[in-house]
């Protein structure tokens, strides 16, 4: 079956649960809510206050993993502190999924680049997991939504190596000192996607605000302002076509600053990582796009 998207323009707390609920899922168990805590001095992350509504609708838990670089997020005392600061932890329980190792391996089903990726062992404590991701800009990957939140994201420390360097190191130090080919990198995050979307076999759901469109990660602590109108919420159950569609509403848009976005996504061959993923099994390119509202 051709997966479906749903997509609304408006941009707020009422409107990511309407597209959520919109998918006719219901998460059980133990719910993990993948989200990304947003580095020190960054000022596009999604707020924990803009959150709240989705994750008290769901009830699940807020998760995260450790960096892999330096900054306040790269330990579990520094992150645990910067979660204070930005308010998540404030508002809602917080687990860092690495926090505690070993960390554990999930199999690779396919891979061409990696056989495994590492995850904090936390992850083993959730029956079922939303995806909330902020598309936009990387310096490294050319974009991250869905597909990164599930790979990098949903990776330990380590594993964040283990992914940048294509498989060759889990040696934190050497998380920026890469030779691997650019092409081996995405794909790798295409693979690590697969093990996360396979471990939790269906009991999964993506939601992806297409908002403060900045050609930076919410990993960079010193990143662009956006230099792209908002576009509004999508939401799936395949994680392919959600990134999918939010390209093709950014190649599809007039706004004026959409070639910067796209030299940042094109430069790095960013979209490598969907058709890797897709060739994977992971999800569908082709998808139907239904407006929850006008």
């Amino acid at each position: 079956m051709t997966p479906i998207v749903y997509m609304t323009n408006h941009l707020t707390p009422e409107a990511v649960i309407r597209v959520y609920d919109a998918l006719g899922v219901h998460l059980d168990g133990r719910v993990a809510i993948k989200v990304h805590s947003g580095e020190a001095g960054n000022q596009n992350f999604l707020r924990p206050g803009f959150c709240r509504p989705i994750i008290e609708h769901i009830g699940g838990t807020v998760v995260e993993c450790n960096t892999a670089y330096e900054g306040a997020r790269n330990t579990t005392k520094k992150h645990r502190k910067l979660f204070e600061t930005h308010g998540w932890s404030r508002m809602f329980p917080v687990d860092l999924l690495d926090a505690e190792g070993p960390d554990v391996a999930l199999p690779i089903v396919g891979g061409r680049i990696l056989k495994e990726t590492y995850v904090g062992r936390g992850l083993l404590n959730y029956d079922s997991m939303l995806v909330l991701s902020h598309f936009k800009g990387h310096p490294m990957g050319g974009f991250g939504g869905a597909l990164k939140q599930l790979s990098i994201g949903c990776a330990s420390s380590a594993g964040k190596s283990h992914i940048h360097s294509a498989g060759v190191t889990q040696d934190m130090t050497k998380v920026w000192d890469m030779t691997a080919p650019q092409d081996d990198f995405l794909a790798s995050m295409a693979e690590a996607a697969k093990a996360v979307t396979d471990h939790f076999d269906g009991r999964i759901a993506y939601v992806s605000l297409v908002c403060n469109l900045s050609v930076d990660c919410d990993c960079c602590a010193v990143a662009e302002d956006p230099c792209m109108k908002d576009i509004g919420i999508l939401a799936s159950l395949d994680p392919v076509a959600l990134d999918r569609a939010c390209m093709d509403l950014i190649y599809a848009s007039t706004d004026p600053g959409r070639d910067h976005f796209l030299q940042r996504v094109e430069s790095r061959h960013g979209t490598y990582t969907i058709e890797v993923a897709e060739a994977l099994g992971v999800g569908s390119q082709t998808y139907e796009l239904r407006k929850i509202d006008n």
